[in-house]
């Protein structure tokens, strides 16, 4: 696992990860006629959407603390950082 172990990586898979779990989550929860309707302003459905989808980055970043790969860890955060920022933003 150590030739994984890089911090561009984790970036890449903290900023994939999210975008395809929240475009799954909008598929399966029929959601594309809120957010086609502008439903997302403050407080809206974008907001929260954008918050779930940083949840299976978070449960990486526990898996990868747990077996010593800290450098990856630490890109998943950081790819999971405009994400979580942005779900700020728009629910202010």
């Amino acid at each position: 696992m150590d030739r994984f172990d890089r911090y561009w990586i984790g970036i890449l898979i903290g900023l994939i990860i999210p975008a395809a779990f929240g475009l799954t989550y909008i598929e399966v929860m029929n959601l594309w006629y809120p957010l086609q309707t502008l439903q997302f302003q403050a407080g809206g459905v974008l907001s929260k959407l954008l918050f779930v989808s940083v949840f299976p980055d978070l449960a990486l970043i526990f898996v990868f603390y747990t077996t010593d790969t800290w450098r990856l860890a630490k890109g998943v955060l950081c790819g999971a950082l405009p994400y979580i920022l942005a779900s700020l933003i728009v629910s202010m």
